[in-house]
């Protein structure tokens, strides 16, 4: 069965977690930069030979040959230390089997010249898009990855083979709807060895949360010698899109002969759209004032700060212990985005470019790694701690999701949100001559503290469930624990036939028990064809906002389905602690060629039966009495609840081609065949009917590369069903049209220690804008900005 990979001593390592965090982002700070002046002495001493020729890469398909190679190429690059050799023998052949793989190496993100977010080169590869929480269009621009149209919250984002979920510490709106940048943004570009992307049924192996697939993000080793400063900058033409810039400094190398240690502290910073960008585009809509323009706003901006330090101590020639602290602050710089209304004049005079919300991530982890007589381990405990603040909103009607404004003089009020999470993973390879069995178990604890959800107070006499009347009298915490088993076994029936059964088990104190048995085979029928296949039963929890009876979501208008009676409108959403796990069956079939010129290709056709999406239900479950304004009124009651199914199936294709010794050119391309919903047939996701990227690469010189890549979103057919409602639309159909953005960049090696590179994002200037604040914008719901100017610099000492 395929794995994705984890750092460690020797490359061919495929299993191992990274490290932990703190309590305070001075504390951590102060670690960091002591660590800084304590090691900078024994760095400058050391050779910092650079890896030379490193085998990075971007490929759709793998096969034995290729990584083989790799592993090579890869030992031979790592600089030499005074370190204790680790052999670990996790098999490379383990992660071939694995269709639905890529991997992105440190070079071709180094090429990419990211901002800061991985998404914006992980969205590159098949099967992948941006898209939103939800079809509502409501926070548009706060898109993430998506895979294989399965939605963001099904990708499970892992840093070092470690879950990251703090994008669980912001409540969902009745839509599903939640503001936040997602989990990609918490790794600066600088301090990533390889990112590796598995779609398909290799995910299932993951647990709760990779029905759609894992993005695993790999940090650089510590024993990989290192003392680097990295800059970026980048200046839209337009001055209505905001510029950004980060720099990087990362430090590594062994402190003795078993100790080693990796200093990571990262600076990015990116300024918001003008508030007014979509203006000439905004849609003309109903409102109570009669016809208008719903002006939606722009990107937002955002500043983050990070800080990683992370030791590993050799204990011996077959054990290896890890401690890692990490802090990472993420806050924005408003834009006038709200959840329902247009950009509010008020506010954006008094809050533009501020800071009105921010997450902060921290923590600290252990983990060891063992490589024994046909035995290797891997195991971590990490703790971490997200904290969520931001402005207050409005809950109700026309304010529902739009900063409340304070009266007079007063200041604004901010709420906070405290979410924990305690993850333990153990996972052990055992090798035979023709087969090697992995078995692992893995435990996830969860807690969120979030007041702002109990301060709602019913009429007396109401009794639903386990909703407490009495808000004095509602626990702000809640929690769940999630504990897992596995078992796989990669068995090579002939020298070219390799099948993977597995077989997973869960359970959830509140959701019970998921069985996850999957199946995968590759077979190589001839010497450069070979044909993969898999199916697998993939699950996620649910969520802790979903299963908080105290959780109470209320909406006028906006939220409730045409059917409630008026005189009962105004309808309220409560958690719900009887839901079941979200489910999926992925099934897939790969061919795939490969000769010895370096062409290779590949198709795969994918198949994902959902069931028990969890949504907001829009057939009430009752009725409650409230004094509304001194008047007593009845109000609607709904409930978050499990429904019905949906297909997802499509197509993956890719080719890569060596035209001569010094130019490549690779292309994949993804074909959404359908997204659907059994209930009401509209898709799950708003993402292209087909995408294509197709990427250019030529070195020109050996110290002189040149990339041109371009990427053709196919259209985006907008919903007919109110995601929020259930109701058909009465607003136009406003299908994304397709377009086209190009760009193009070069890296010169100006010494062996200095690079410096430049680079035309959107060439031709392509900009999309968003055209509405929620449903009324149909699938245009996002801004695509326009030509971007970059510049970079790397220095080594």
């Amino acid at each position: 069965m395929p794995i994705l990979s984890t750092p460690s001593n020797d490359k061919n390592n495929f299993r191992s977690q990274k490290l932990p965090r703190l309590a305070t982002s001075q504390a951590l700070l102060s670690i960091a930069i002591a660590s800084i002046l304590s090691t900078t002495a024994v760095a400058a001493e050391n050779d910092m030979t650079q890896t030379t020729d490193k085998q990075s890469f971007v490929e759709q398909g793998l096969d034995q040959q290729s990584l083989d190679k790799q592993s090579i190429d890869e030992q031979a690059a790592l600089p030499s230390t005074t370190l204790d050799t680790i052999v670990v023998r996790a098999a490379r052949d383990e992660l071939v089997q694995a269709p639905g793989l890529s991997v992105i190496g440190e070079e071709a993100i180094e090429k990419a010249s990211l901002s800061n977010d991985i998404s914006e080169i992980v969205r590159k590869m098949p099967g992948v898009n941006l898209s939103g929480s939800s079809t509502s269009g409501q926070r548009g621009n706060q898109r993430q990855i998506d895979l294989r149209g399965m939605g963001p919250n099904n990708t499970l984002i892992l840093i070092d083979g470690r879950p990251v979920t703090s994008r669980n510490a912001v409540r969902p709106g009745r839509g599903s709807e939640q503001d936040t940048r997602g989990d990609s943004q918490w790794v600066p570009p600088s301090a990533i060895d390889r990112i590796e992307v598995l779609r398909g049924p290799a995910a299932a192996r993951y647990g709760s949360g990779s029905m759609g697939g894992v993005v695993n993000i790999i940090t650089k080793s510590p024993d990989k010698k290192e003392f680097s400063v990295t800059g970026h900058y980048e200046m839209p033409e337009s001055d209505l899109e905001g510029k950004n810039w980060r720099t990087n400094i990362n430090m590594a190398g062994p402190l003795s002969d078993k100790l080693s240690f990796r200093t990571t502290l990262g600076y990015h910073e990116s300024e918001g759209d003008d508030p007014y960008i979509n203006t000439d585009d905004a849609q003309v809509v109903d409102g109570r004032g009669g016809p208008s323009a719903s002006v939606a706003a722009g990107r937002e901006g955002v500043e983050n700060i990070d800080a990683r330090q992370l030791f590993e101590y050799a204990m011996d020639a077959m054990n290896t212990v890890g401690f890692e602290v990490n802090y990472s602050n993420q806050s924005n710089r408003w834009a006038g985005d709200s959840q329902f209304q247009t950009v509010n004049d008020d506010l954006v005079n008094a809050l533009a470019g501020q800071e009105t919300n921010k997450m902060e991530r921290y923590g600290v982890a252990l983990t060891h790694r063992g490589d024994y007589e046909n035995t290797s381990s891997n195991s971590y405990l990490e703790y971490t701690r997200t904290i969520n603040e931001r402005l207050n909103e409005g809950n109700a009607g026309r304010y529902e999701g739009e900063i409340s404004q304070p009266e007079g003089e007063a200041e604004y009020n901010w709420t906070k949100a405290t979410y924990d999470t305690l993850n333990a993973k153990s996972e052990w390879d055992v090798y035979f001559d023709r087969h090697t069995v992995t078995a692992g178990a893995e435990f996830r604890g969860e807690q969120l503290d979030n007041p702002l959800v109990s301060t709602l107070t019913f009429d007396e006499g109401f009794d639903f469930g386990e909703t407490e009347t009495d808000p004095s009298k509602r626990d702000a915490k809640t929690e769940s624990y999630l504990v897992g088993a596995y078992l796989e076994d990669n068995y090579q029936i002939t020298p070219d036939w390799y099948i993977t059964p597995g077989l997973r088990f869960d359970y959830h104190d509140q959701a019970g028990s998921n069985w996850s048995p999957s199946l995968n085979t590759t077979w190589n029928f001839s010497p450069n064809w070979s044909v993969k296949a898999g199916a697998s039963r993939a699950f996620k929890a649910p969520s802790l906002y979903q299963l908080d009876p105290n959780y109470i979501y209320y909406t006028r208008g906006n939220g409730c389905p045409a059917s409630v009676p008026t005189d009962q409108r105004g309808c309220y959403v409560l958690g719900n602690s009887d839901l079941d796990h979200e489910t999926s069956w992925n099934k897939e079939l790969t061919f795939t060629y490969k000769d010895d010129t370096g062409l290779n290709a590949g198709l795969t056709y994918y198949r994902n039966d959902y069931d028990n999406r969890i949504g907001a239900g829009v057939e009430r479950v009752g009725v409650v009495g409230v004094i509304a304004d001194g008047i007593a009124a009845d109000r609607s009651v709904f409930q978050w609840e499990n429904q019905g199914e949906a297909i997802i199936e499509g197509l993956e294709g890719f080719v890569k081609v060596p035209v001569t010794d010094t130019v490549t050119w690779s292309t994949n391309m993804t074909g959404n065949i359908r997204s659907e919903r059994k209930d009401n047939g509209e898709p799950l996701s708003l993402i292209p009917k087909y995408t294509m990227n197709s990427n250019v690469d030529w070195d020109i010189t050996p110290r002189w590369n040149t990339n041109l890549g371009v990427s053709y979103y196919g259209p985006i057919e907008a919903p007919e069903i109110s995601v929020t409602t259930g109701d058909a639309l009465s607003t136009p159909k406003l299908d994304r049209k397709p377009y086209a953005i190009a760009n193009v960049s070069t890296r010169y090696d100006l010494t062996d220690d200095i690079t410096i590179g430049a680079g035309v994002k959107n060439l031709f200037d392509k900009q999309i804008k968003r055209e509405g604040t929620t449903t009324n914008a149909g699938a245009r719901t996002y801004n695509e900005p326009g030509r971007y100017y970059l510049f970079d610099i790397s220095v080594n000492f």
